[in-house]
């Protein structure tokens, strides 16, 4: 049984890494078509303009490829936001994808288009991302509003203090 459950996690994961960055993009696009595709950069090769080369399958390749960050998770992509803002991480110049296809560097261009996104537009990003990646389950955990618990009922969401005899749950 547990073998099953083991290969089932092992298959989704790989069939999720296998979503390729342009397909993923199309699907947010679809879902969200208000995001800026910035896809007006010339490809070194043909000197064509690249349409397929957009905002959302660099930010894909960038989380996936460069950064090597799972896909199914929030708070990886979280992160990923916040390399683009500047708050963590920061982006290899020379490793950002784009950098040695396109004519001219989309870094700068992406990074702005992210920053002027307001917060909830960037968490539906995030979460769109987030279902296109694992369509089965919910990253956000379920909670109960259970009010036979007193810790439940704290109205200003504190945790609680440890209470004597709080140790002996542990055993």
């Amino acid at each position: 049984m547990l073998a099953s459950n083991l290969r089932d996690v092992q298959l989704s994961s790989v069939s999720a890494q296998s979503l390729r960055p342009n397909s993923v993009a199309e699907q947010v696009y679809q879902l969200i078509p208000e995001l800026p595709l910035e896809n007006q950069y010339l490809s070194q090769e043909t000197r064509e303009v690249a349409t397929n080369n957009t905002l959302i399958s660099r930010f894909v390749r960038y989380h996936q490829y460069v950064k090597s960050r799972p896909v199914k998770f929030r708070l990886d992509w979280k992160f990923t936001i916040a390399d683009y803002l500047e708050a963590n991480e920061p982006i290899s110049y020379d490793r950002y994808p784009g950098s040695k296809t396109l004519s001219n560097h989309p870094l700068e261009g992406d990074r702005a288009v992210i920053y002027n996104l307001s917060r909830s537009q960037r968490n539906q990003l995030i979460d769109t991302l987030v279902s296109i990646y694992n369509p089965t389950s919910s990253e956000v955990p379920k909670t109960t509003n259970d009010s036979s618990n007193p810790s439940n009922n704290n109205s200003n969401n504190r945790p609680r203090l440890p209470q004597p005899g709080d140790a002996d749950l542990l055993r």
